[in-house]
């Protein structure tokens, strides 16, 4: 969003972004104006709890006064937040869809969104998907008529199809098109449109000398809490000839590290200006980090924690730009092997320059993005 918000507002738009207060002072210094989402306790912690949809209805008619004072030309709401696509609606706003990963809405023959699975190669395979396919229609369907409860409550009419938080109007698939199974067709106004990528300001990190490969640990800066990966990876590359760069992103585990001569560990860095220098990445596989490294030309070592991190591993291991870890077999062992094999596969890292190079090629997605939402709001008033 920050990055879709400052094209926009490098175009000559007003753009107003409506998050946490934790990110004002980015928000303002990209040229937008800050506005406080609505936050709310929805899991049990205490006496006041309300439910998902509860705290959506809620946060809905919060939005809703925001949306009237602005009087924007379009909303764009993140694919996780309905409260503002909802609010859109309710004052006559054309709305877009942000999905800042992979699309989740598959088809019969894909294999579940988010179980880690990579697209089928052969009919049996295909088979399989689709004989299990009316059991993901059927979460989906409990999905749409609990949204419609929702927008009935909110005087909305009910939809007819599913995937009702993806917007029809346009949503924006904000993912390298290497990732995503190729389709037999492809939702209404969806464009794949490449990663918007955004980062703080930070420093570049020079790998220790030498001449082997260079490898960046970039654990997630939200799952592993404990700093498993992180542990592992400085233990496996104990015994491989390389120059290792390793950020903790400001969250140093308990006890000391396993070092090593060609280690540099710091507490946070740029991945932009970090990755470029290097051969391949470690990480959880969180979507920014996975499309940083594959557009900086790294092979890339997963193993993923929590989240959609599984699919992101099975989606890069399908295009052939890296190597993936199960999650229960996280060890020294594991990420020596898996590691081992990004160094010694030459093809994995041909094809993650190969990716690099094509979306270089592309369009900047942030300003193909905000010539899509352009589109939507229509002609300045």
């Amino acid at each position: 969003m920050l990055a879709l918000g400052r094209a926009l507002a490098g175009r000559g738009h007003d753009v107003t972004l409506q998050t946490w207060h934790r990110w004002r002072e980015a928000v303002e210094r990209e040229g937008m104006r800050f506005a406080p989402a609505p936050e709310y306790d929805v899991f049990p912690s205490g006496e006041a709890v309300i439910d998902f949809y509860g705290a959506a209805h809620r946060a809905t008619l919060d939005t809703l006064a925001l949306v009237r004072e602005l009087e924007p030309d379009v909303v764009v709401a993140d694919i996780l937040t309905l409260a503002p696509g909802l609010a859109g609606e309710l004052a006559g706003v054309p709305v877009a869809t942000l999905v800042p990963h992979v699309l989740p809405w598959g088809q019969d023959d894909f294999p579940v969104y988010s179980l880690g699975a990579r697209l089928p190669r052969s009919a049996a395979g295909r088979k399989l998907w689709r004989a299990l396919a009316p059991i993901a229609r059927r979460g989906a369907e409990q999905g749409r008529q609990e949204l419609n409860a929702l927008r009935s409550g909110l005087g909305l009419p009910s939809l007819t199809h599913l995937h009702g938080g993806i917007s029809r109007e346009l949503s924006l698939i904000a993912t390298l098109p290497e990732l995503e199974y190729p389709r037999d067709q492809w939702p209404p106004n969806a464009h794949v449109i490449g990663p918007l990528m955004w980062e703080p300001a930070a420093a570049a990190i020079t790998p220790p000398p030498g001449n082997g490969p260079v490898v960046l640990v970039a654990p997630s800066t939200a799952q592993d809490r404990e700093q498993l990966l992180l542990r592992s990876a400085l233990a496996a590359l104990r015994h491989i000839e390389a120059r290792v760069i390793a950020t903790y992103n400001r969250r140093l585990p308990a006890g000391p590290l396993p070092m090593a001569a060609n280690v540099r560990v710091v507490d946070w860095l740029s991945y932009a200006k970090t990755m470029p220098a290097c051969d391949v990445v470690i990480c959880h596989g969180g979507h920014g980090t996975l499309v940083r490294a594959l557009t900086s030309g790294c092979a890339v070592v997963v193993w993923p924690a929590a989240g959609d991190m599984a699919e992101n591993a099975a989606r890069v291991d399908w295009a052939g730009a890296g190597v993936r870890i199960p999650r229960r077999l996280l060890s020294p062992a594991a990420v020596h092997g898996a590691l081992a094999r990004a160094i010694g596969e030459p093809g994995l890292r041909r094809t993650a320059i190969g990716i690099a190079s094509a979306q270089a090629a592309r369009p900047d997605p942030a300003q193909r993005g905000a010539e899509l939402v352009e589109q939507l709001a229509g002609p300045p008033r």
